[in-house]
């Protein structure tokens, strides 16, 4: 094996470890109960810890882009284990649910986007040819860290509440963080590997922001209905008698089947039918869901399902409609979408869930958001 497959292949192990760490975040609903009872809060109230933290995802995301190449490597993962470290554990000694959001949401949120939106671009110029694999590695691993989560923080809630959670959180982004430093330093992987610097790169004014309002209106929307499911799986599932864990980790296993299958997929078929067929899919089963509460568990790994595909697939659909160092920063302006419906898409499911004690209605309106990406997505991409 050359030399230069070895750093391919440490980049893309490296920046799903990083990714599988901070995927966590995304079990965030087996906090839910405890934080009402914790802080007697509504649902409401709690899921806006979620959906902060999403936006400070989003806006790391957004502003990468500038750091990426300006920075090693090795730093950049460093920051993210020390903004991991404190975050979590800021989030556990609080007493108020705003130190809860400042620790959880704000900077653990930072590190979260620092890390996913730096090892997805990172894995992709190691896989110049084949990024849509490269990407869909690192989003399947965000995914992965979502499916192995949920148990060990039910295991940490019942040794000492929050505090053991989001102490163990902390710890687990530290070493793997640091760890990733470490290791990237040593293999001398940088950023610009496989891929020659894009001197001529067309200035963000010059960008075709027509076509990309309504990508975001094609992602955000297709995005939206996953994280109202994903935000409430434990909810949804615990409100029809099944386990809220085995709920937030079947949504997060299908959902990393759904990334790892439609990676492969985006290098191999027409993005626009994948980003078509994986809304209607979730669509579908979000309106079942409600009739056939058995049947729960399984419904929302499909919406996990579709929701993985939709977020690997659409990274690559941007890294070829928009070739070069526009690609990553027609994608930060794309993922503002996925922040917008992370802020908007878990609170508005706890406001459903509080006015009624039912999540049968935010089940509906996902659906409708779901069909809205399908219609949108295949009157805009093109064929191939």
């Amino acid at each position: 094996m050359s030399a230069s497959n070895c750093q391919r292949r440490t980049v893309l192990f490296l920046a799903s470890m990083v990714s599988m760490v901070l995927g966590s975040i995304h079990a965030f609903s087996v906090f839910l109960e405890p934080l009402e009872t914790l802080f007697d809060a509504s649902r409401a109230t709690v899921s806006l810890t979620y959906s902060f933290s999403l936006v400070f995802v989003t806006i790391t995301v957004l502003f990468g882009p500038a750091v990426y190449s300006r920075v090693r490597p090795a730093t950049i993962y460093t920051w993210i284990a020390v903004l991991g470290l404190i975050g979590p554990g800021l989030a556990g000694f609080a007493d108020r649910l705003e130190i809860v959001w400042l620790g959880y949401s704000l900077v653990f949120g930072l590190a979260n986007g620092l890390g996913y939106g730096f090892g997805l671009q990172f894995a992709a110029r190691a896989y110049p040819g084949r990024s849509g694999f490269a990407m869909g590695v690192v989003t399947a691993a965000y995914a992965l860290g979502a499916v192995l989560a949920p148990y060990g923080f039910e295991v940490a809630l019942a040794v000492d509440g929050m505090f053991s959670a989001m102490m163990a959180l902390g710890a687990a982004v530290f070493v793997v963080s640091i760890g990733a430093a470490i290791l990237v330093a040593r293999s001398g992987a940088q950023y610009s590997v496989g891929r020659k610097p894009d001197a001529d790169a067309a200035p963000s004014a010059s960008l075709p922001w027509g076509h990309i309002t309504v990508l975001w209106i094609a992602y955000g929307s297709g995005v939206a209905a996953g994280l109202m499911a994903i935000g409430h799986a434990s909810g949804i599932a615990t409100a029809v008698g099944f386990a809220g864990w085995i709920a937030a980790a079947a949504i997060a296993g299908c959902n990393l089947v759904g990334s790892l299958l439609s990676g492969w997929l985006s290098d191999r078929m027409s993005h626009r039918l994948i980003l078509t067929t994986l809304p209607l899919v979730g669509a579908a089963a979000l309106l079942v869901m409600p009739v056939a509460p058995g049947l729960t568990l399984v419904l929302l790994g499909v919406v996990g399902f579709a929701y993985g595909g939709t977020i690997a697939t659409y990274p690559a659909t941007i890294s070829r409609l928009f070739p070069g160092e526009a690609g990553p920063r027609v994608y930060g302006r794309v993922f503002t979408a996925w922040g917008f419906a992370g802020l908007v898409a878990p609170w508005l499911a706890g406001r459903i869930y509080d006015w009624g004690g039912s999540y049968t209605l935010a089940l509906w309106v996902a659906a409708a958001l779901g069909l809205a990406s399908a219609i949108t997505a295949i009157r805009i991409l093109p064929r191939t």
